[in-house]
């Protein structure tokens, strides 16, 4: 892995409240305007990039709301040709870092953000892509972010009954491509030790029908297509499980939703329970046992409207795609 090579810092305040900026931060160049008091939600910074952007860059990376890139999903991609880095001003990049850092829970950003860095080689954060579809502030928008192990989006809430605006992806390769078995340093995988606390909460007939041979394929957009099936889907169903181990699942989820700020994850748990709680289903699988510990690094949780695919062989890769309806 090459080491991380991070932006040269500026004065921040162009855009943002005057606020110390971190070692990592993208920056801005100083006395573009007055300091501001009010750090702005990341919709209101979607809306100033779009005004900021030249017909060059518009005509790269602005896009109808309905054209089908926008759904599009993958585990190492970018959306546009343009990267952060090469294509845009310094006060651009700091808008698209704060965007990213915004639709993040304060408690993960920095930790994500970094992850970010890290795993797009020498470039760091500066070797992303992003694209804009509709028109900000005036109507249905969507802001995607793309790169090694990231889709994230910001849609204020454009496109109703759907968590984060549609499928997103992260992952990490902490130390190499292929990871231990306990998967030092990787930023996500607390997230299978919970799902393994699930696990270990199974009776024997229960542990039967959750753990399975082998997981799905990754294709793509394709790996978080919707079933809209309540029945017959991987693993054992909610209503097999004790109030206990439901519980256990919730809090599952709720660890795979923490990263991201509370609106959107608020947002993604009541589209569950709309859906319905008990149509889920868990599984593991058994050939992708890295170490051959029993501690499963690939499962997912899914239902008739949401998967939630986290594949910890041989780095964590991890899909998340919730919606009110399939």
């Amino acid at each position: 892995m090459q080491k991380e090579n991070h932006p040269p810092k500026m004065d921040r305040r162009s855009f943002l409240a005057a606020a110390a900026a971190s070692s990592a931060s993208l920056a801005l160049p100083g006395n573009a305007h007055a300091a501001k008091s009010k750090v702005h939600a990341p919709e209101t910074l979607v809306t100033q990039l779009f005004k900021s952007l030249n017909d060059k860059q518009r005509k790269e990376i602005c896009f109808d709301f309905d054209h089908p890139l926008r759904l599009k999903v993958n585990n190492n991609w970018h959306i546009t040709k343009p990267r952060l880095g090469s294509s845009y001003t310094p006060d651009q990049q700091a808008l698209v870092k704060d965007i990213f850092m915004g639709i993040h829970s304060e408690q993960y950003a920095k930790t994500v953000y970094n992850q970010v860095v890290h795993d797009s080689g020498k470039a760091g954060f500066a070797d992303c892509s992003i694209a804009l579809f509709g028109n900000p502030g005036t109507g249905k928008f969507e802001f995607v972010l793309t790169g090694r192990h990231c889709t994230r989006r910001c849609d204020g809430d454009s496109v109703e009954g759907s968590a984060f605006g549609g499928p997103i992806f992260y992952g990490h390769a902490a130390q190499g491509f292929v990871e231990k078995p306990n998967h030092p340093g990787n930023a996500y995988w607390y997230q299978a030790k919970k799902a393994n606390e699930v696990f270990e909460m199974l009776n024997g007939k229960q542990r039967k029908i959750a753990l399975l041979d082998e997981a799905r394929d990754e294709e793509a957009t394709k790996t978080v297509e919707l079933t809209g099936k309540k029945q017959g889907l991987e693993g054992i169903p909610m209503t097999e499980l004790t109030p206990d181990q439901k519980g256990k699942v919730r809090d599952t989820i709720k660890d795979i939703l923490a990263p991201y700020r509370k609106k959107d994850s608020s947002e993604a748990i009541k589209l569950i329970d709309k859906a319905g709680f008990d149509h889920l289903h868990m599984a593991f699988f058994e050939k992708a046992d890295v170490g051959n510990d029993r501690v499963w690094d690939v499962w997912q949780i899914e239902g008739p409207s949401m998967v939630c695919f986290f594949r910890g062989d041989p780095h964590v890769h991890a899909w998340i795609h919730i919606r009110e309806n399939a």
